[in-house]
């Protein structure tokens, strides 16, 4: 046989060892691959995007700080103050900081470990012992330097698994925080808008409380005259009553919605009691309709189910790190210093001491144990998809509740206005009947009654409108885009 040949043969069987080395020093991580489960997402908008009004464009795009959509400095300021104080985001943001130091700790597993180690060994021998040995000191003293490492090599992916994890862990610590941080924009917003609606229905029904006074002493006086029966003036006075409670009602509702958003804004316990919440004129913009062409994949870009995802992540990962305590764990060790009886000579030439060693454990029996470790991680993986895809069902649930509630406040508010200017022109016709002495006083008292619960629906209607497109965003993640040219997550 030639040398040639040798040289081949010998190289087909070095092969198998090849490989077998390339596989212990790259390894296997062992476990499922993670892989986004299908949804049947409909791929726009149009079915629930339906035109509000044929005058309403669709929005442009919305960024980050999308409350700016509304104009108003002091909700920008409001919202600010709740970012940096509120106690919610507080706590989020120092999960996210435990999450990033567990995330460490756990990468720390994929790498040696070294140590360096010094002692000192005094030691006192028998003069009676079994084996006396003459001309050695009684009294010895030893003294030892070492720099120590140990190793445990990841060949089954068991601590590269727990590192995917772990960062998957960080990754939903982030997006928890930012969930956190869209719900407070909301709720902020939401809750200034409720404040301002408050503040119009107060003014409105102080307006009315005023009017109905000055009617109960005009007819005290006419009642004194002798112009006006008692009657009237007892049902002026009833509707007077019935104003004064919608009144104080109002109040109680403005207070409690102050103290609610003073407690988001994460301001203290004196601050709570005692300080007023600033108001502004937020705008309604014109363009709040969301466009129909709008991917529907946007909406899994949102940070509650980019966490949803990131846990079931996470759960996939850590089946991996439980399968793999089936397999044999490979340890090495080793270490270099030196030993002298002699402090001087410690660090010479002949003190020199090293040791390299390695160890292989293979599970044989534990009751189980590791069955029921893969088993549980199982269980959790499939929790975590669970919860995943019903995270993703209710947030298209919320898309559409938030579209159908826009499209309801905008008509409502329509209708409102109308309804406002119809009984205003009423009120003026049973006020001049009443003078002409065609029409009774109960007539004009009962027109008023409704005129005012228009105007209190008209604010209100104004509030559910702004707090309609704040739902949006919401349900959106925190804004879209625009135009259909959205990347999807």
């Amino acid at each position: 046989m030639s040398r040639a040949a040798v040289g081949r043969d010998g190289a087909k069987r070095s092969w198998p060892f090849v490989g077998l080395l390339a596989l212990i020093l790259a390894g296997c991580a062992v476990g499922p691959d993670y892989r986004r489960p299908d949804f049947d997402l409909p791929q726009d908008w149009r079915a629930v995007s339906e035109p509000i009004d044929a005058d309403v464009q669709p929005a442009k795009a919305i960024g980050e700080r999308w409350w700016s959509l509304y104009a108003d400095p002091v909700l920008d300021q409001l919202i600010d103050e709740a970012l940096q104080h509120n106690s919610d985001a507080a706590i989020a943001t120092a999960r996210v900081l435990e999450a990033k130091a567990l995330s460490k700790a756990v990468d720390a597993d994929l790498y040696p470990s070294f140590a360096a180690g010094f002692s000192v060994d005094r030691t006192r021998s028998s003069q009676l012992g079994a084996f006396p040995i003459s001309g050695v000191p009684r009294t010895q003293t030893s003294y030892r330097a070492t720099l120590d490492a140990r190793y445990e090599v990841d060949l089954w992916g068991r601590y590269r698994r727990a590192s995917e994890a772990a960062h998957a862990d960080l990754f939903a610590a982030v997006s928890a925080r930012d969930a956190v941080r869209l719900s407070l924009t909301a709720e902020v917003a939401q809750q200034y808008f409720t404040l301002l609606a408050l503040d119009a229905q107060s003014a409105l029904t102080q307006r009315a409380l005023d009017s109905r006074r000055e009617t109960v002493d005009l007819f005290a006086k006419r009642l004194s005259a002798g112009t006006l029966a008692e009657f009237d003036l007892l049902q002026a006075e009833a509707e007077t009553a019935v104003v004064r409670a919608q009144l104080a009602r109002l109040q109680q509702l403005q207070d409690r919605a102050e103290s609610t958003l003073a407690l988001l804004l994460g301001r203290s316990p004196r601050a709570v009691m005692e300080t007023r919440v600033a108001r502004g004129t937020p705008t309604m913009p014109n363009d709040a309709l969301i466009p129909a062409d709008l991917p529907s994949e946007l909406l899994l870009r949102r940070p509650d189910l980019r966490e949803a995802e990131a846990r079931l992540v996470a759960a996939n990962a850590r089946i991996g790190s439980a399968r793999a305590q089936y397999f044999p764990a490979v340890g090495l060790t080793a270490y270099l210093g030196s030993e002298s009886v002699e402090f001087s000579r410690l660090f010479s030439g002949p003190a020199g001491i090293f040791q390299f060693a390695a160890a292989i454990t293979q599970p044989l029996w534990n009751a189980g144990r590791i069955d029921a470790g893969v088993e549980i991680s199982e269980a959790r993986r499939d929790q975590a998809l669970a919860q995943y895809r019903h995270a993703v069902a209710g947030a298209f649930k919320d898309m559409r509740d938030a579209l159908g509630a826009q499209r309801a406040a905008h008509a409502t508010q329509v209708a409102e206005s109308a309804r406002s200017r119809a009984l205003e022109k009423a009120l003026e016709h049973a006020q001049q009947r009443f003078e002409a002495g065609i029409a009774s006083r109960l007539e004009v008292l009962d027109v008023e009654r409704n005129l005012l619960a228009a105007e209190l629906a008209l604010a209100e209607s104004e509030r559910a409108r702004k707090a309609a497109l704040t739902d949006i965003v919401k349900a959106l993640g925190g804004g879209w885009a625009g135009g259909g040219d959205a990347q999807s997550p």
